[in-house]
């Protein structure tokens, strides 16, 4: 189901790219097509095969789409934050992030934000949910991406089932409060990171199923850093966590 345009706040979606020319045209198109009145904003890293400068073709044309170009390859999560800045500046209410490479489909992008109206301040495109399915994935990524899920879980008790989603949609409020701090995370462990924080603040997270498809163009981002940054980070986020709960029971 689709929500109405006419109500529709103003919402922009946050799309990192570093070398997506190949598959940045069609998950444009079809998120413009899915939801016309839906702005987007591309972070380019200053791709060498000229991602940025299709972009910005492409926002010459069109005044929903808009390009922010950043010095060079900086992390997923610092330019998710930049986009964020910019779009809390120029007065967005709900603001979402979503992959260039369409292995989130534009068309569920209205299941986000029936999500955010009926009273979520985040909204999360959730894979591993009653109803989410991923699509033509190895056992190996099925296993990591379950496997660290699980292990966010049992660490850090965030009460979602898809902490490492890269699907979703926050309300500007929640994002304001959320940008107060300093977030260093780099990586896909940033998004761990935005749901503990988010949590921490008492907002209220929804998810809701999607299906993620396998890119099909252009090549995975996932490194052996990244992953490395995500295991580091999530376990002294849980032993912080544990030894916070002794002190408030030794009290």
């Amino acid at each position: 189901m689709r929500p109405s345009t006419a109500a529709l706040p103003p919402t922009l979606i946050v799309i990192p790219t570093y070398d997506e020319r190949d598959s940045l045209p069609g998950t444009l198109a079809r998120l413009r097509a899915a939801v016309p009145d839906v702005h987007v904003l591309v972070v380019d890293d200053s791709s060498p095969d000229g991602t940025g400068e299709w972009a910005e073709q492409t926002a010459a044309h069109d005044e929903n789409v808009h390009v922010l170009h950043r010095a060079g390859k900086e992390g997923l999560g610092p330019a998710y934050l930049a986009g964020f800045a910019w779009g809390l500046e120029h007065g967005y209410e709900q603001l979402g992030e979503m992959d260039a490479d369409a292995s989130h489909r534009p068309e569920q992008l209205p299941r986000l934000l029936e999500a955010v109206r009926r009273g979520a301040d985040l909204a999360i495109g959730s894979r591993w949910v009653r109803g989410g399915r991923v699509h033509d994935w190895p056992f190996s990524r099925l296993l990591l991406s379950g496997g660290a899920n699980a292990y966010v879980r049992a660490l850090l008790g965030l009460g979602v089932r898809d902490a490492t989603a890269g699907f979703r949609l926050f309300r500007a409020e929640l994002l304001e409060q959320l940008l107060e701090a300093d977030i260093a995370s780099q990586g896909y462990c940033f998004q761990v990171d935005m749901t503990r924080r988010a949590r921490a603040h008492g907002a209220v997270i929804a998810e809701v199923p999607i299906d993620f498809d396998e890119r099909t163009e252009g090549a995975s981002k996932m490194s052996p850093r990244i992953v490395r940054e995500a295991l580091v980070l999530v376990t002294l986020w849980g032993l912080t966590r544990c030894a916070q709960r002794i002190l408030q029971h030794l009290r």
